[in-house]
């Protein structure tokens, strides 16, 4: 197969070397809008650089990994299906409601796949977790709680194109609970605060924040997320049920010291140098390393028409929706429905889908 990546930057970099090392994958091409910088990418890697998304096209790429700026997936996505070309895009869809919308109405007329990067979906624990519970190894759930902590914040010149705490971060919650509970969040009450940098404030953003979220079936989640967890990356999901609790993301390198005597929790987090387990997760691309693979071998077969969508355009939309309704609750201070936002959805009324 013959592949295209646009956009060489630190993911669009990780991705790239995934590609290359894949089965069945024999040419991959990398394109940016710094042709320079995809050049040098390409040197590194020992793959091919094109130096315009016309040269990349005139190729005849089987698909195209899509790892560009925020602000340019909308255009991107809408030019591979231009050229009826499978096509993964790193969430989000859109910066917004309507530019979502109008890629999955554009994508359910179409004949070519659109895969959105939700990579927990890949994760072992994940899986696992939603295994448990669908199975009935859990009884009924009760409660769910989920949590995104960066260790560190962002560059500044990041945060007024990320969408916001909710957009950016909380959104891989949304859409992770609603695909290991295959239910539908009815309603959010979120709140958010600052207490670091303030280009988070001067972005209109927010540096943490909570949410709850109650689900069609009375299910209840908390989810949680900041910029500042000094601990180490910390992403988890406990899954809490009448029979029995799966807890993703406890593993030994989760940064969560104990304020315990030293052996009272087994293979817990002692403080300081004598602490015996792993390093704590410093970032995402270790976090969640072998899920990024996963996805990308997952979408080798989808453009090969080997295997069905796991991840399209539509389920994207709907944890937007459920993100918009959060940070309209922090703003307003009032529960929101997520009916009342999906209900303004542009630029058409295409009929929802799921994978889940």
């Amino acid at each position: 197969m013959k592949l295209g990546l646009i956009g060489t930057g630190r993911v669009g970099a990780f991705h790239a070397a995934t590609l290359r090392s894949l089965a069945g994958v024999g040419r991959v091409t990398v394109a940016d809008v710094d042709a320079g910088r995809a050049r040098a990418l390409a040197a590194s890697l020992e793959v091919e650089a094109a130096d315009s998304l016309e040269e990349l096209y005139a190729e005849g790429p089987d698909g195209v990994v899509i790892t560009a700026a925020t602000s340019a997936h909308a255009t991107l996505l809408h030019q591979a299906l231009d050229h009826g070309v499978p096509v993964f895009c790193e969430k989000p869809v859109a910066p917004d409601v309507p530019g979502t919308v109008a890629v999955v109405e554009r994508a359910a007329s179409g004949a070519v796949p659109v895969q959105i990067g939700f990579q927990r979906r890949f994760d072992a624990g994940y899986l696992a977790a939603r295994q448990a519970l669908r199975t009935g190894e859990l009884g009924w759930v009760h409660t769910l709680r989920a949590c995104t902590s960066d260790m560190a914040p962002p560059p500044a010149s990041y945060v007024p194109t990320s969408g916001g705490l909710f957009r950016d971060c909380g959104i891989h919650d949304f859409d992770i609970l609603r695909w290991v509970t295959g239910r539908e969040v009815v309603s959010v009450f979120a709140a958010g605060a600052n207490k670091g940098e303030d280009f988070f404030a001067a972005a209109d953003d927010v540096d943490t924040c909570a949410a709850l979220l109650r689900f069609d079936d009375e299910t209840l989640a908390t989810v949680t997320a900041t910029r500042y967890n000094g601990a180490g990356y910390d992403v988890r999901l406990e899954v809490c049920g009448s029979r029995d609790t799966r807890i993703v993301g406890l593993d030994d390198r989760a940064p969560l010291p104990t304020a315990e005597p030293a052996h009272s929790v087994p293979n817990a987090v002692v403080p300081g140098p004598a602490g015996e387990r792993g390093t704590p997760y410093a970032t995402f691309l270790e976090r969640f390393h072998d899920a990024y693979v996963a996805e990308l071998a997952a979408f080798v077969d989808v453009a090969a028409g080997r295997a069905a969508n796991p991840c399209p355009a539509a389920e994207a939309l709907e944890a937007l929706y459920v993100a918009e309704a959060c940070d309209t609750s922090r703003r307003t201070g009032l529960p929101v429905a997520v009916s009342d936002v999906r209900s303004r959805r542009a630029p058409g009324a295409g009929a929802r889908g799921s994978s889940r």
